[in-house]
């Protein structure tokens, strides 16, 4: 044994002393998962807690540096992007603690398969590398609280564990007592401890002194707890006073009790109770942190019978590796299941649950759920009664399962969420104008919203939000007594990340270069990937699948997959390209009878559309521009996308060739006056060829002046649209109704509804009935989503109805005016 920190630290032959209070907490924290990689965060938030040093990074650096000038030979400390590793030939058997906990863990095993003597010793020896505390002198590093606790809490079953077999085999119950006796003195109300003592006792011939630990027990519970004792209890207490030493059945532990008040989640939780009633076995499936757990416990609790938890969240399994199953974790899985029946040994499972009718809510399943669902398909087989749920990332893939995928918080929940556990923390506290962004941005996963509103201690409202750029360092705080996998937003992702095979891994983080989703047929042509990889991401609640057959990722997986994209992968530039060519192709369709299914595809590719253009180079951002002009237009999303144009903009060189798609870049940054205004009209003027965007000279007009000279092209929109500009110029009425009908005409040939609703609309300022044209051109209008002609046109309408007598039509359309200007996000009529 090389390193011990069941006691005092101390290392075996090392270079030095291990002196410095830093470095020895750094060591022990190493040492409690020597062999394993732990990530710089966690070490940061185990060795400086909430209130790391500015630099806390190159502090870090500097202990290890220290560490390892002090380790004994052949021991080192390694450094890879996921963090530090103690390098150890045998961590088994080099460090004390892993050591006592596989010895636990074998002596359960031992125990289980009926053979109490080979238990006992195994148990022994685990117990005799006990010299005093866990962690005694490195208990003030924030992370060695918790641990400590959980060490203790191994000790005190492995001592109950060896009493149990030290009884089963004979052992000396002199010994037995004295050393269970030490225990009680720590833990005098642990009801399966004090019933070893009685077991003890009465093995030793002292009945009486057994029968007064049950009396004493007894008050005890009824004084601090208002409890009777527990019919495990119970029963040794009968066996005593009958003179027996029937082997002890372990008790069973109650549901988790919640913390925190239950928030949010009320379709789903009818669901589920309704599938667990109907249902033998459910799966409560979805991405880590969307409170899978919380909502389990939170439908067995309500259930009527009896229902057990088997959290499998501590069992080793490990990686995607085990997926193919281990005889090894199965028999912890199996130990798991037996703790929470209270039954002794696994191996007694279907007896115990024979015509038994309970409900096992199996927790945090996907990291062993091959050996999982090996067993629950035995188990339920063999037993009736048996009905089961399970949580996890990942369906068991058993026949008759039944699933209920859980994936984020409805928006108002969310918000409820956020200021629930905000003003826990910060109290007074209401709400904030921006925590929808906040909720929106962090997904609605009820973790991620739970650690940010944890934040507010430390940052306002305003900081979190605009800090979702850098959300794992944002939300790196989380609560030090939850298993490691949810303390932080970023361990939540690396958990599901760890249990990827490579090609998952590869896959999605070239996934990560989508926004807002892509079809499976996009995926495969910007990835390169085969539809079982991405099924298997979808599987595993990497992706979701929405109602439309869209693959997405939440922001937050997608953000952790892109800081594992090289930088050399081709996923990127394909991404670029595919929208280019995509935003190319549904150009001319805009102007055609096919104008509604494009602008569909365009809407649901929005996101994917700007997040090209903010990668494009110079060239390929003026042709996504000229391209996407008409679209923005169409739909009123100038003012989403005038930030990254403006951006694009500043990198563009000017040349007369590309001086259109200059001038549309313009345009869409929202400029009206100033130099970029002034060079793009004399590149406009200096054109001789026609337009290469039809919409070019109709939103220059529109949105900075008419500007003689430019050339429509001879297409049939180009010509139609080029006679509703002549008919606005003309000053005779005559001549501008029949260049507006001969367009209209064109239009309508098109199937075109931009350009008839146009026509319509200026045709009404000659008909004598102009309503019945206004009706017609704001349905199309409304159809297409373009806010600011729906509005103009019922105020235009409105004013005809109070010209004739109508003030309800009027106040109709003027209401329906505002309402549409406040959904769109316009300035008020």
């Amino acid at each position: 044994m090389i390193f011990r920190l069941l006691g005092p630290l101390t290392v075996t032959g090392a270079a030095g002393a291990v002196g410095a209070p830093k470095v020895r907490a750094l060591l022990a924290r190493l040492l409690l998962d020597a062999g394993r990689t732990v990530p710089v965060e966690r070490l940061v938030d185990g060795l400086y807690g909430d209130e790391p040093p500015a630099g806390v990074q190159g502090a870090l650096q500097a202990q290890v540096s220290r560490l390892r000038r002090a380790l004994p030979p052949g021991v080192t400390v390694e450094f890879s992007p996921g963090g530090y590793r103690l390098a150890v030939a045998d961590p088994a058997a080099d460090v004390d603690v892993l050591r006592f906990e596989a010895l636990a863990r074998e002596g359960a095993r031992a125990a289980a398969a009926g053979d109490p003597g080979r238990a006992a010793a195994l148990l022994r020896e685990g117990l005799g590398l006990w010299r005093g505390a866990a962690l005694a002198d490195v208990r003030d590093a924030p992370f060695a609280a918790g641990q400590a606790a959980r060490l203790d809490a191994l000790r005190l079953d492995a001592v109950e564990e060896w009493a149990a077999a030290e009884l089963a085999a004979g052992g000396d119950p002199a010994v037995l007592v004295r050393e269970v006796e030490r225990a009680v003195r720590a833990q005098p109300l642990r009801e399966r401890l004090r019933g070893l003592q009685m077991r003890a006792l009465g093995a030793a011939g002292r009945q009486a002194e057994a029968l007064a630990v049950f009396e004493e027990v007894r008050a005890a519970l009824a004084e601090e707890l208002g409890a009777d004792p527990s019919p495990e209890l119970s029963a040794v207490h009968l066996e005593v006073l009958r003179g027996g030493a029937a082997a002890p059945e372990r008790t069973c532990p109650p549901l988790p009790a919640p913390l925190t008040d239950f928030v949010g989640r009320e379709r789903e939780r009818e669901r589920l109770a309704a599938l667990v009633t109907a249902a033998r076995l459910v799966t409560l499936v979805g991405p880590g942190g969307a409170g899978k757990t919380r909502l389990a416990l939170e439908v067995g609790a309500g259930l009527p019978g009896e229902v057990r938890f088997v959290d499998l969240g501590a069992v080793t399994g490990g990686s995607g590796a085990a997926y193919g199953g281990s005889g090894l974790v199965a028999g912890e899985v199996a130990e798991a299941f037996a703790a929470a029946l209270g039954v002794r040994g696994a191996a007694r499972l279907e007896a115990a649950l024979a015509g038994r009718p309970v409900l096992l809510i199996a927790d945090n399943c996907e990291h062993v759920v091959a050996e999982t669902a090996v067993l629950v398909r035995r188990l339920l087989a063999a037993c009736p009664g048996l009905r089961v749920l399970t949580t996890s990332r990942e369906a068991l893939g058993i026949t008759g399962e039944s699933l209920l995928p859980l994936g984020a918080l409805e928006p108002g929940a969310a918000q409820e969420l956020f200021v629930r556990r905000a003003a826990a923390v910060r109290p007074g506290f209401t709400g904030h104008a921006r925590v929808a962004e906040l909720c929106a941005g962090l997904d609605g996963l009820p973790l991620a919203v739970e650690l940010a509103a944890a934040r507010l201690r430390t940052l306002s409202v305003e900081e979190l939000a605009d800090g979702l750029g850098e959300r794992f360092e944002l939300l790196s705080r989380g609560d030090r007594t939850a298993p490691e996998r949810h303390r932080t937003l970023r361990a939540v992702v690396e958990w599901s990340w760890s249990l990827l095979e490579p090609g998952e891994r590869e896959l999605a983080a070239r996934l990560s270069v989508f926004r807002g989703g892509a079809t499976a047929e996009t995926v495969a042509r910007v990835c390169g990937a085969d539809g079982a990889t991405l099924a298997s991401l979808v599987e595993k609640s990497l992706v979701e699948v929405r109602d439309d057959g869209r693959h997405r990722m939440l922001e937050t997986i997608r953000a952790y997959a892109a800081e594992r994209l090289p930088h050399d992968d081709p996923a990127p530039a394909a991404h670029l390209a595919h929208y280019r060519d995509l935003a190319e192709a549904a150009d001319p369709e805009l102007r055609g009878a096919a104008q509604l299914e494009w602008l569909a595809r365009l809407d649901a590719e929005d996101a994917n559309l700007r997040a090209a253009l903010r990668r494009a180079a110079p060239e390929d951002g003026l042709r996504l521009v000229a391209a996407l002009s008409p679209y923005w237009w169409l739909r009123g999303l100038r003012g989403r996308v005038a930030a990254p144009v403006a951006e694009l903009l500043g990198r563009v060189e000017p040349t007369a060739e590309r001086g259109e798609e200059y001038a549309l870049c313009v345009l869409a940054a929202g400029l009206r006056e100033g130099e970029h205004v002034d060079r793009a009209a004399a590149f406009l003027r200096a054109r001789t060829a026609p337009l290469r965007q039809p919409y070019t000279a109709f939103l220059w007009s529109t949105s900075v002046g008419p500007l003689e000279g430019l050339r429509l092209g001879d297409d049939p929109w180009s010509r139609a649209l080029g006679l509703v500009g002549r008919a606005h110029l003309t000053t005779v009425p005559a001549e501008a109704e029949a260049l507006l009908t001969e367009a209209l005409a064109g239009f309508r040939a098109l199937g075109e509804r931009w350009g008839t609703a146009t026509a319509l609309e200026g045709l009404a300022a000659h008909a004598r009935d102009p309503l019945p044209l206004l009706a017609e051109a704001l349905e199309l209008f409304e159809c297409l989503g373009v806010a600011e002609d729906v509005v103009d046109l019922l105020l235009r309408r409105a004013t005809l109805h109070e010209t004739s007598g109508n003030p309800s039509s009027a106040a109709t359309d003027r209401a329906r005016a505002h309402e549409t200007s406040r959904r769109a996000g316009l300035q008020e009529p």
